[in-house]
């Protein structure tokens, strides 16, 4: 799945509500979306600001069979940190904050 594939699929997932949150430390840094500092409309407009040189992928550390997408974004003078993956029909979100957190 490229880019395009793969930013369609997650906003697509954003608007019907087909999504969830990895369970992990932290959350109140690492994944703002989670903690309810974001909404879906605000990772959504991150997500559209995301060009392809701010894409890359890997396996999953934990099931290599599941690609790992991260976007970093910029929008308002800050760089933005979105990891997911895709279980179907669903979006798995790891993590979602500005960069360097």
């Amino acid at each position: 799945m490229g880019f395009k594939d793969v930013k369609s699929q997650v906003i697509t997932c954003l608007e019907n509500g087909s999504y969830d949150h990895e369970v992990r430390e932290k959350i109140d840094v690492k994944n703002l979306f989670q903690c309810g500092q974001l909404n879906d409309d605000e990772v959504i407009e991150l997500i559209r600001h995301t060009r392809g040189n701010e894409y890359e992928s890997s396996p999953h550390h934990q099931a290599p069979t599941i690609d790992v997408h991260v976007l970093k974004p910029f929008k308002n003078g800050k760089r933005w940190y979105i990891k997911f993956y895709f279980i179907e029909p669903d979006a798995m979100f790891i993590s979602v904050h500005e960069s360097g957190v």
